[in-house]
């Protein structure tokens, strides 16, 4: 679906202190942004920010980056993250928004700067000729590896079968290690789960959800 365009959101975005629209400045330097050294987790895609601001929440001593390429999109997970933390009665002090293309990520972080990436409902790209554009892709897992540190891990998930068995045959050709896979989430034994708002409205209409865990070998 085509996003109206928006024109107060760019302005919105660039007056917020936890939305970064120059990233690249910060490569190798997030421990200063957030002014401490605890580890990073990043999520490709954030959509309108319930995952990022309930995860960041919920853990206080990780510190949490979301990057979507549509500001349209990005300007509501700012809001959100400011609401769930104006409930909790804290100021935003774990959350970075970083509105940019995915595909330059290696540009954002240095070696070992990542600990843990989520991708979740990543657009499918369903034909053969689009599968390149995943972000499962090993052409994408290569780049990420250049700055997740080894034992690191991605968590995937997605609604789309096809989508998830050819992602599991990407991660082990990367080199990562598959640690945990289920084809239901909501009935499996997986306790950590926080839903995405896109989550919330396909397992309300019985959708399965899959999930996966890849570890980046030592």
């Amino acid at each position: 679906m085509r996003l109206r365009k928006k024109p107060w959101a760019r302005p919105e975005l660039e007056a917020c202190s936890f939305v970064v629209t120059n990233p690249y400045d910060y490569k190798g330097k997030w421990n200063e942004f957030f002014k401490n050294n605890n580890d990073i987790y990043l999520e490709l895609g954030c959509g309108r920010g319930k995952f990022i601001a309930e995860n960041a929440i919920k853990h206080r001593d990780k510190n949490y980056i979301g990057i979507d390429i549509k500001d349209e999109v990005l300007v509501y997970a700012k809001r959100k993250v400011e609401e769930v933390f104006r409930e909790n009665n804290r100021e935003v002090d774990n959350v970075a928004l970083i509105p940019m293309e995915i595909a330059f990520i290696e540009n954002v972080f240095d070696k070992d700067e990542v600990s843990r990436i989520f991708l979740n409902f990543s657009t499918p790209w369903p034909k053969k000729r689009h599968n390149k554009r995943r972000l499962t892709y090993v052409t994408f897992l290569e780049r990420y590896k250049r700055f997740l540190r080894k034992g690191s891990e991605i968590w995937f998930k997605t609604d789309h079968e096809d989508f998830f068995n050819d992602s599991i045959e990407y991660f082990k050709e990367a080199g990562f290690d598959i640690t945990y896979i289920t084809y239901d989430l909501h009935n499996s034994d997986f306790k950590e789960n926080i839903m995405t708002e896109y989550e919330t409205k396909f397992s309300s209409m019985g959708m399965k959800i899959m999930f996966l865990i890849a570890k980046l070998g030592v």
